[in-house]
């Protein structure tokens, strides 16, 4: 019982360590691209790495009446790409149970099914008591005035400007491809 109580206290510390950075000292997040985050794979992905970049993210599930958006999500990500455009998928269980696969079975539905190559994370919570501290970062009124407030469903979006802030949210039911989407991405990418 004590080592399983050492190992998760532990585990919890390389997590608290690699969310904000390590170090004696610990800077708060003033940016949704200051964490890191483990990608599907479950490598450590600095997301400061996409800092200069507009950046789209969103909560994704396999089993939501909102899956198909994954098909428009990859055709906006392969036609701005090389323009300095990314979009980030969080997979997310937090409603009516739509995400339950593994990491490897969300990748290869999302591969398969919707030929998705835009950056996917692990699975994270978006919401509730266990909610990840980027979506605690981007629903938060005090770090994300204007467009904080709880994620309603699955595929809501945030989209960041090159300077690491959010400038628009989506609610999930606005599809990728809305007008108002790619006119956000557009006016985004000139500045």
């Amino acid at each position: 019982m004590k080592i399983k109580l050492l190992i998760i206290l532990f585990m919890t510390g390389l997590v608290v360590t690699s969310i904000y950075g390590g170090g004696e000292k610990t800077k708060a997040p003033e940016s949704p691209l200051d964490f890191h985050m483990l990608s599907i794979d479950g490598e450590d992905v600095d997301l400061a790495q996409y800092k200069g970049k507009v950046v789209l993210f969103v909560n994704v599930a396999s089993k939501c009446g909102n899956t198909p958006q994954y098909a428009a999500l990859q055709e906006i990500y392969e036609k701005y790409k090389d323009r300095g455009f990314v979009i980030l998928g969080f997979p997310a269980n937090n409603f009516k149970g739509q995400e339950p696969g593994t990491n490897e079975e969300i990748k290869q539905f999302c591969t398969l099914n919707y030929g998705v190559t835009f950056p996917m994370f692990a699975k994270i919570s978006v919401k509730g008591e266990d909610q990840h501290p980027l979506y605690r970062f981007l629903t938060a009124e005090e770090t994300n005035p204007g467009f904080g407030g709880d994620i309603e469903w699955n595929f809501a979006k945030f989209l960041i400007n090159k300077e690491g802030r959010v400038v628009n949210r989506f609610t999930p039911k606005t599809v990728p491809d809305d007008a108002k989407v790619i006119a956000a991405i557009k006016n985004a990418l000139k500045g």
